[in-house]
């Protein structure tokens, strides 16, 4: 699950880089995954036309299919989503990006994570993110003790 090319669809899946430069950071202990969520305004199931629901759908409709698809399989997993949250523009950050949706997803471990993204069960309604999303960034982050 890699993308080569993000000038025209945002950024929706890891690129090849990026996935290993996750893989290389070998994250200790459980890791929580920071995600800011910027949905369509009609949901694009061009890419995965045999998901698509009878009717025109809002990006934010579709999001919520993937969360209903991806939840039990994270759950069985041992991963939560421990925030969900109304989004918006950075306090600090760039003036253009804005967000609809942030969200913290915790994973026990990296190979958790990894499994997760890679079980046929949760890539069988993936799509529905593709779908759903404009843009989107993922910050995958290792709880720290700050001293």
């Amino acid at each position: 699950m890699t993308q080569a090319d993000t000038s025209s669809n945002g950024y929706l899946e890891p690129t090849k880089k990026s996935a290993e430069a996750l893989e290389k950071r070998k994250l200790e202990g459980e890791v929580v995954m920071l995600n800011l969520l910027k949905f369509r305004d009609v949901a694009d199931y061009s890419e995965h036309p045999q998901l698509a629901p009878d009717d025109i759908v809002s990006g934010a409709r579709a999001y919520k299919k993937y969360m209903a698809h991806s939840g039990p399989i994270l759950a069985r997993r041992g991963g939560e989503v421990i925030f969900l949250g109304e989004a918006g523009q950075y306090l600090v950050g760039p003036d253009e990006e804005s967000w609809d949706l942030a969200m913290l997803v915790r994973y026990p471990s990296q190979q958790v994570f990894a499994e997760f993204t890679q079980d046929p069960e949760y890539l069988a309604g993936f799509g529905h993110r593709i779908a759903a999303l404009e843009d989107s960034r993922l910050l995958p982050m290792s709880p720290k003790k700050f001293r």
